[in-house]
């Protein structure tokens, strides 16, 4: 009796064991695959996977990130303030002291010679000669002339150009109290010519004037801080 031999299996289209992928058994994906594709998606290790950065990015976009925020460092600082006023005041003082300092060099020597004339009309009401040979043209035992020497000499030094530009505390509070007491004296000194000496001096009132301008633009000067320090915010 012929013997029949069996069929033989259906092979599955694509090659029977062949079919299955490559580094699967069984249609699971291997071990070792699954856990290299793992390593390559953690971030840091130093491959990218997933579009995820390695170490070097993420440290590279960590530092910039550190270097947008970081706090900027302020320090206060003193800056000299405006190396003086304006150049006209500057003049303007210079040459209104120098004036000053020349009324009174001459009322000095007719002070102490009287062999100068004195250029004064002698009137009721405009005598210098009575004025500066009157008892109150001595104060304190030093005359009133002198003393006009002594405040002009400084008054030429102290609004010099040269003063002026310079940011030393002590020379701008010198002037400005030098101006405030000068100020006071010639009030006095007017008063004392028209109500006690009754009769005006010329010279004297040139000084006056003079005194008046100066201590209204020195004043004007120190509220503008002129020759101040200022302290200014820098990076």
């Amino acid at each position: 009796m012929a013997t029949r031999k069996p069929a033989a299996a259906a092979r599955p289209a694509g090659g029977g064991s062949k079919s299955r992928d490559r580094g699967t058994r069984g249609g699971r994906p291997e071990a070792g695959a699954a856990a290299a594709r793992q390593q390559g998606n953690r971030p840091g290790s130093g491959r990218p996977g997933n579009g995820r950065p390695g170490t070097g990015q993420a440290r590279s976009a960590g530092q910039a990130q550190r270097g947008r925020t970081a706090p900027v460092a302020v320090a206060a600082v003193d800056e000299p303030g405006p190396a003086g006023p304006p150049s006209w005041l500057q003049w303007t003082t210079w040459v209104l002291s120098l004036a000053g300092l020349g009324v009174s060099v001459y009322l000095t020597i007719v002070h102490y010679n009287t062999a100068v004339t004195l250029a004064c009309p002698a009137t009721s009401s405009i005598n210098c000669e009575k004025v500066i040979t009157s008892p109150q043209s001595v104060v304190f035992g030093i005359p009133v002339a002198v003393l006009g020497l002594a405040f002009y000499v400084f008054l030429a030094a102290a609004n010099s150009p040269r003063a002026w530009r310079m940011a030393w505390p002590p020379i701008r509070w010198a002037r400005v109290g030098s101006m405030v007491a000068g100020i006071v004296f010639v009030l006095y000194l007017i008063y004392t010519e028209l109500f006690t000496i009754r009769a005006i001096c010329l010279w004297c009132t040139s000084v006056h004037v003079i005194t008046f301008v100066l201590f209204v633009l020195i004043v004007f000067s120190a509220a503008a801080g002129y020759g101040t320090a200022k302290a200014v915010t820098r990076a």
